[in-house]
C-alpha cells in the first residue's frame, strides 16, 4: 500500500490552537499532509494581515513536532471556482483525500472526483482568525490562542503593529 497524503486548505491568519489540533487529528488518518495556504496572493489588509510566506513559516515551525511529512504550498485566490481543483492540484503535491467544512470547497473537490472528509471545530466560539485579530488590534490576550511559534514569528515580523497600521487606515 502506498503513502496516503491528505490536503488541508485554509487561510491560517494566523494559524491558531484549532488548526493545530485539528492538523493532529488529519495526522492519525494520512501519512502525510499538504497544507494549502487559501488567498496566497493577499496581505497587508485587514482580512489578511500576514503574507503567504509568512503563514508558511509560522506553519512550518508550528508543525515540526506533530510527527508526520508536511508541504506547504501557497494557493492564490481564482475567481473561477470551476477550474479551483485543478489550480490546487497544479501546484500541489498529488493527494488522496481533501479535508474541509466549507460548502463550496466541499462540493469542488466533489465534482472534481476527490474523496473530501469534514473535520472537527475545536473550540470554534474562541479559535477564530477574526477575533485572534481582534484581540492583537486591542492588545488582548491573543497568545493563549496560538501556539508559541506563532507567536515568535509575529514578534519576529512586526506583526502587531502591521495589524494594528492596516486597522487604522
Amino acid at each position: 500500500m502506498g503513502t496516503t497524503r491528505g490536503f488541508l486548505i485554509g487561510r491560517f491568519q494566523p494559524f491558531h490552537n484549532g488548526h493545530r489540533q485539528l492538523v493532529e487529528e488529519i495526522a492519525t488518518e494520512v501519512d502525510e499532509l499538504v497544507v494549502g495556504i487559501g488567498s496566497a496572493d493577499d496581505s497587508h489588509t485587514i482580512r489578511n494581515p500576514f503574507t503567504a510566506g509568512e503563514r508558511i513559516m509560522m506553519i512550518t515551525k508550528t508543525l515540526e513536532s506533530v510527527g508526520i511529512t508536511t508541504y506547504t504550498v501557497p494557493i492564490e485566490d481564482l475567481d473561477r471556482n470551476s477550474v479551483w481543483v485543478s489550480h490546487v492540484e497544479s501546484m500541489s503535491p498529488r493527494f488522496e483525500v481533501a479535508y474541509s467544512n466549507n460548502p463550496l470547497v466541499i462540493q469542488l473537490f466533489i465534482e472534481a472526483g476527490v474523496e473530501v472528509r469534514q473535520t472537527t471545530m475545536f473550540n470554534r466560539d474562541d479559535l477564530k482568525g477574526s477575533e485572534i485579530r481582534e484581540l492583537m488590534i486591542e492588545g488582548g490576550d491573543w497568545q493563549q490562542y496560538v501556539p508559541q511559534a506563532i507567536v515568535e514569528v509575529v514578534d519576529e515580523i512586526n506583526g502587531i503593529q502591521r495589524i494594528r497600521t492596516i486597522h487604522r487606515e
